[in-house]
């Protein structure tokens, strides 16, 4: 079934400024270190192929997905990097293999099948990523179960450890640093334990995009830039730019006042005195965060901040533009040079996570590059 998209809208990338994003980080690590850019939850909302065919021409080492479909996806688009898959699970092999796919593995159940999987096939030396959890206990092998993985790892199994990675959990926030060096100390414990038993080097890596700025030390072998290349840092906003911008277009305006009550579902939309109200083609479906309803957002029209009015809906949206100059037709910016998507990512909304912000855009607001 061919994919039904928003013709009212448009999510336009920004090559230029994804490019500067990238050249800021990069300038963090070494020329030796490998980059590694998270193209997960459809690239962070802003076109996973798109998104990555850019980092692949601006040199990516690496790209890095949340499960195996999309790497699928990347592929069929024709990106060539490896793709190392975050929560590769135990249901999709095929898949990553007929894909040439790299799985992480969490657990020695996911080491055995995957293992054995390999086997069926005859496949011998098949690149893996051993994730060690160093506390944020999400996945990842604890303490205790590494003697069965190194005891596994010595019998030579068909797997080849490409990586070794662990995640930190708080690098962005300065009140648990020593909790984030602590993380570090662990990996380079319990990584050195998986090193001593193989006949070759993995790649070793922990910094994440917070990491990268605050933590540069213990960049290793490669880092992988998540948040950070969509234009969010952890240390001062004027180092990055924003990535993309989502646009769309006034679909209708009405001059209302107290007597013609309220403005959408629920009657939250109060007309305490006469407002000018704009409705916009975008709603929840397309990926814009409920929890922008009721004047919690500001969107830019004609050069102005406006805020929304009443509950977002599945398609559609309405603003308040009273006092502003707008005609039906007019561009409304959701993100992107103003508001910023750092912008829209307030604590009432987002509860201090900027990337909320960045990761919803829908599969059916169309994609375009803009500076390629």
């Amino acid at each position: 079934m061919d994919l039904v998209q928003n013709s009212f809208a448009q999510l336009e990338l920004n090559y230029p400024n994804m490019l500067h994003n990238y050249k800021y980080f990069r300038s963090k690590l070494k020329d030796t270190t490998k980059l590694l850019i998270l193209i997960k939850a459809n690239s962070y909302g802003h076109g996973a192929v798109e998104f990555a065919s850019q980092m692949e021409k601006a040199g990516a080492d690496y790209f890095g997905i949340a499960h195996p479909v999309e790497g699928v996806e990347l592929r069929v688009g024709g990106i060539k990097k490896p793709i190392l898959v975050l929560t590769a699970g135990t249901d999709s092999f095929e898949d990553i293999v007929n894909h040439y796919l790299e799985p992480s593995i969490p657990t020695m159940d996911a080491m055995r099948k995957f293992d054995a999987y390999l086997a069926s096939r005859n496949i011998d030396h098949y690149p893996v990523h051993i994730k060690l959890d160093t506390g944020m206990h999400r996945l990842g092998f604890m303490k205790d179960e590494l003697p069965e993985l190194l005891e596994y790892l010595k019998d030579k199994p068909r797997v080849k450890v490409q990586s070794i990675f662990s995640h930190l959990a708080a690098s962005d926030d300065p009140q648990h640093d020593e909790f984030t060096r602590g993380q570090y100390e662990m990996y380079k414990k319990h990584s050195s334990m998986i090193d001593a038993v193989l006949d070759y080097k993995p790649i070793h890596h922990i910094l994440n995009s917070a990491g990268i700025e605050r933590f540069s030390e213990y960049q290793m072998d490669m880092a992988r830039l998540g948040v950070g290349i969509y234009g969010i840092s952890a240390v001062d906003q004027a180092n990055v730019k924003p990535a993309a911008s989502l646009t769309c277009k006034i679909l209708q305006i009405k001059e209302l006042t107290p007597e013609d009550g309220t403005v959408g579902y629920g009657r939250h939309g109060k007309l305490d005195t006469p407002k000018k109200i704009a409705t916009l083609p975008l709603g929840y479906a397309d990926g814009l965060n409920r929890h922008y309803s009721r004047g919690n957002a500001k969107f830019c029209v004609n050069g102005q901040l406006v805020p929304t009015i009443g509950n977002i809906c599945m398609d559609m949206c309405m603003i308040d533009i009273t006092g502003v100059d707008a005609k039906v037709g007019d561009k409304v910016t959701i993100f992107g040079d103003k508001p910023t998507a750092n912008d829209m990512a307030t604590p009432a909304i987002c509860n201090h996570r900027r990337h909320h912000s960045v990761c919803r855009k829908e599969h059916r607001v169309p994609v375009n590059t803009h500076g390629n």
